[in-house]
């Protein structure tokens, strides 16, 4: 059957997307909100939490990549009407996944001073960090878990079940922020950035369970592991691998932000905390886009519709353009009340309205590099990904980056690196698709 591509058809599956792709950044925001305003060395606290939440990111970010390539696998298979062949698949990928996680779990724990000391925290900083990182760090093959099961519903056209996951997590962690962190009068004492840390080990468990559940339930798709290994394995760790680097390109650009904002004192990585943040929610917002690319686009490949490819592609960009223009407006209107959200420090709200317009004003050239980021992940293009995040982040974002450093241009500097890197990403994916898919349409 014949992909539509409407409006309505994109918008069922971006909207939920949309809704399930802030869930992690919403939960980091809310400790960030949340553990900027403790009365307890809070400054400290807000510090920590942002290094702790960057490693913890890069993490995530660098193993979740699975999520990607079983989806793109699936739904090119489902548009070829093969769907059946790939169903052994996804407890394979998993169980894989998995292993990993855990392992890396297990050897980060025995080096957790050196990590965070790499990142230039010391003092009440470096002893909040390790706190905060002993009980977080839990949550992370639980968190990996759910990103592989959100692959198999994006491949199979599926964004509500993911959605509802999401939103249940997000309010969970929320109150149970509000709980454990201010404790309840008479009743619990408040445990400050442990709470937060809890809260969220808390959420993460409960949305692995109901990921489970879902699957097992509304899927034809079993996780029981079974032999022989899938022909399409070792396919699926190629573009795992392709990303994973990618991944690790990614995040040294953000970890090196980290570092240099933490250098220049406490102020600035609190400032830098809150604004990394505000990004990457923003980014998670207009990437829901991406993912209605990511899921249709792979289904139409499979399927060889190059005419629908090349609509889809316009109609995504221009709608996600429409919600990058939208966050800006507000960002602009909101932006001292959106700074008080997260801390009353005035010096953190100084440097972090400094750099505010630097952060608002990129949004419409970072909807060209995650929505065309997720389509490029339907078609399996991994490689090209990794391609373009070496290149911005290694001749693009570090020069720029050190530059600035020499140059004392502060935290100004680091969020001019995050611009040109957004630059080079989203121009270098745009120039490849009308390179590549252009020239088929002759076809059509």
């Amino acid at each position: 059957m014949k992909t539509a591509i409407t409006f309505r058809t994109i918008n069922n599956l971006a909207i939920p997307a949309t809704i399930a792709g802030i869930a992690e950044p919403f939960l980091s925001i809310t400790d960030t909100a949340i553990v900027g305003n403790i009365p307890v060395d809070g400054l400290e606290s807000l510090a920590a939490a942002g290094i702790v939440g960057s490693f913890l990111s890069m993490l995530i970010w660098v193993l979740g990549q699975t999520r990607s390539a079983i989806s793109a696998i699936i739904s090119q298979y489902l548009g070829a009407g093969r769907l059946a062949e790939v169903k052994t698949l996804p407890a394979q990928a998993i169980a894989l996944n998995m292993g990993l996680s855990i392992l890396i779990l297990l050897s980060t724990i025995f080096v957790i001073d050196e990590i965070f000391q790499l990142l230039n925290a010391s003092g009440k900083i470096l002893a909040y960090c390790i706190s905060y990182y002993s009980i977080r760090v839990w949550g992370f093959p639980l968190t990996l878990f759910v990103f592989a099961v959100m692959g198999i519903f994006r491949g199979l056209q599926n964004t509500f079940w993911p959605m509802l996951i999401a939103i249940t997590g997000a309010i969970l962690n929320v109150v149970l922020d509000l709980v454990l962190v201010y404790g309840i009068d008479g009743w619990l004492e408040p445990m400050y950035l442990e709470g937060a840390a809890w809260a969220s080990l808390i959420a993460q468990a409960i949305m692995a369970i109901m990921a489970f559940v879902l699957l097992i339930t509304k899927t034809d798709i079993s996780l029981k592991l079974r032999f022989p290994l899938h022909p399409e394995l070792n396919r699926l760790i190629v573009m795992s691998l392709n990303l994973f680097v990618r991944a690790l390109a990614l995040n040294i650009a953000l970890i090196l932000a980290v570092r240099e904002a933490t250098a220049l004192g406490d102020q600035y990585i609190g400032a830098h905390t809150i604004a990394i943040n505000l990004w990457l929610f923003a980014a998670f917002f207009i990437d829901g886009y991406g993912a209605a690319g990511n899921i249709m686009g792979g289904r139409l490949l499979g399927a060889k519709d190059y005419g629908g490819l090349w609509k889809l592609a316009k109609k995504i960009i221009s709608y996600g353009l429409m919600v990058s223009v939208v966050l800006l407006v507000l960002c602009f209107v909101f932006y001292r009340p959106i700074g008080r959200l997260f801390s009353n420090e005035s010096i953190v709200l100084d440097a972090f309205y400094s750099i505010f317009f630097i952060l608002i004003l990129g949004l419409p050239m970072n909807t060209l590099a995650f929505v065309f980021d997720g389509l490029f992940k339907g078609l399996g293009e991994m490689k090209y990904l990794r391609n373009v995040l070496l290149l911005a982040t290694f001749l693009g974002f570090v020069p720029l980056l050190f530059l600035g450093r020499y140059m004392h241009w502060g935290l100004s500097g680091i969020w001019v690196a995050f611009t040109l890197w957004m630059v080079i990403r989203g121009g270098a994916l745009v120039w490849k698709f009308r390179r590549k898919f252009r020239p088929l349409l002759q076809n059509v």
